[in-house]
């Protein structure tokens, strides 16, 4: 099985590599170029729609290729049709089969928040996101440190994005900074690539009440929504389910309207 410190290891190899090829005065001026920041803080704090962050997921290190033959325009923007709030899109491709290309399509032809997902370890990596055209980044407690944590997220917001730190067990909620704006919880172990949602059911009390909470993979029914919106999550990061569909939006279609007919979910 993949390692969590195997991914962190190519992804330093590959940011040493990237860095070598493109300077960050190139990355500061593309960025410069980019329309202003959608918040996806705001648009799920209202607490009236679906939460839904739809995620471009072409493959997992725990199951290999999930769809190889989804378009990234054609799915993101059948998405947001569909009752999608926000975007996530996969930047990792050796071990998530994602790209650079599919974040700044996806960005292209969408309004709503996009958030860039990878394992971000160095600033430079947070100029490649918003020169790509991401409002919002990721950072993962389990591969930082506070400070680390602390220096990424000042300099997120310093580029206009905003910052979800993502945590999985209590210890990591020692990492909240002022500079998270979201905190999710990933029912994922990233040592073990099991999923269990009582993770974020047992975590929700835990984070405190002035963050915007989302609960992150193994969610795949409206009864799950339900049961995470009364434990205070206002937002769902859902990709493998939807991707592994041939028609990944029509999924999500289908979850939108099980939504509606249990009174929670609005398009």
């Amino acid at each position: 099985m993949i390692k969590l410190d195997e991914i962190i290891a190519a992804k330093k190899e590959e940011v040493d590599a990237r860095r070598s090829l493109k300077t960050v005065e190139i990355l500061e001026e593309a960025a410069s170029k980019q329309r202003k920041t959608v918040s996806l803080k705001n648009i799920l704090a209202s607490g009236n729609r679906t939460g839904i962050i739809a995620e471009f997921k072409p493959a997992s290190p725990s199951r290999g290729v999930i769809n190889a033959e989804a378009d990234v325009e054609k799915v993101t923007a059948d998405y947001v049709k569909m009752g999608a709030e926000a975007l996530s899109v996969l930047t990792d491709n050796r071990f998530f089969g994602g790209s650079f290309q599919n974040l700044e399509k996806a960005r292209k032809i969408n309004d709503c928040p996009i958030l860039q997902k990878d394992f971000i370890l160095d600033e430079y990596q947070l100029l490649e996101a918003r020169s790509y055209g991401a409002d919002v980044i990721l950072l993962i407690a389990a591969v930082l440190n506070r400070e680390k944590v602390e220096r990424l997220a000042h300099k997120a917001h310093f580029l206009g994005m905003e910052v979800i730190l993502e945590v999985h067990k209590e210890d990591e909620l020692d990492m909240l900074v002022e500079d998270v704006d979201i905190v999710g919880v990933n029912n994922r172990d990233l040592s073990t690539f099991k999923t269990n949602i009582e993770t974020s059911i047992l975590m929700a009390d835990m984070i405190p009440g002035n963050f915007v909470k989302i609960s992150e993979s193994g969610i795949n029914d409206a009864k799950t929504i339900i049961r995470l919106r009364k434990a205070g999550f206002s937002g769902f990061l859902i990709g493998e389910y939807f991707m592994q569909h041939k028609d990944p939006a029509k999924a999500l279609g289908h979850l939108v309207a099980d939504l509606e007919k249990l009174s929670i979910g609005k398009k």
